[in-house]
């Protein structure tokens, strides 16, 4: 059973960065393409970031210059590096994944900006 699980979240100041992974186990392919959202308190999931099996690479407006995805294909895992992190980042961000024919999603980890 594939199993996606991010990690590298936590409390840090505005200014800061944080490097969130996402570790795919369970599977013998590896992940073609994958993305980031986030969803803070009383909000909808969003788009943060996503790459594809190419490794071209999109991201929302309000994270461009900030955040960068990549991936490991031969660990299977995700990265988001985010730099310059403002209190408007706050939220769980979680990993979706392309293995095979299905997407997966992850359990989502926090990640607070704050003061």
């Amino acid at each position: 059973q594939v199993q996606l699980v991010e990690s590298g979240g936590g409390l840090v100041q505005p200014g800061g960065s944080l490097r969130l992974s996402c570790a795919a186990s369970g599977s013998s392919r590896s992940i073609s393409a994958a993305g980031w959202y986030r969803q803070a308190s009383g909000t909808q999931r969003e788009l943060v970031a996503r790459i594809s099996s190419t490794g071209i690479t999109n991201y929302a407006d309000s994270v461009k210059g900030r955040f960068t995805i990549s991936r490991d294909n031969a660990q299977n895992m995700v990265y988001l590096q985010m730099n310059s992190l403002k209190p408007e980042d706050t939220a769980v961000y979680y990993c979706e994944a392309f293995i095979g024919l299905r997407n997966f999603w992850g359990q989502g980890t926090q990640v607070t900006v704050s003061s």
